[in-house]
């Protein structure tokens, strides 16, 4: 899953998790293919392609979900994004979090508001502002 792309992600940066989330999620284009992970997931081959040669790529939390649901080692791409929404709110609930000051704890320009719509899949939630907002849970947790 991508909440545990590394060990101890309450040490790492957002930065350093988005890299880690692009990483697994490249181990898997090269695993699979990009002709057959684009079939199957539906994200587009040179958006694939980029994940493969480590070139920055503009992938919501679902897409991302829909490529590591190609690999059998993942269940598919709604159980990964349920899984992953469980685990954030969990987190918030641990850490005594509010959307409110999770937005204002992160760089994404997203309102409270936002920040929930994202978690409740509402609205495009991207691996970017995944990764910001896991970092700041993860340092309050």
């Amino acid at each position: 899953m991508l909440y545990d792309a590394v060990d101890d992600p309450s040490d790492r940066t957002p930065g350093e998790l988005l890299a880690a989330y692009r990483r697994e999620l490249a181990s898997v284009v090269d695993a699979v293919g990009v002709e057959a992970v684009a079939a199957e997931s539906g994200v587009d081959r040179a958006t694939l392609e980029a994940l493969r040669d480590d070139e920055p790529a503009d992938l919501s939390v679902e897409e991302a979900a829909a490529i590591l649901a190609t690999a059998d080692r993942f269940p598919g791409a709604d159980a990964v994004v349920f899984e992953l929404r469980d685990h954030l709110l969990m987190g918030m609930s641990s850490a005594v979090l509010d959307v409110d000051t999770l937005a204002d704890d992160i760089e994404a320009d997203l309102t409270g508001q936002e920040v929930q719509q994202a978690l409740e899949g509402r609205t495009r939630f991207t691996l970017e502002q995944l990764a910001q907002i896991q970092a700041a849970i993860e340092r309050r947790t």
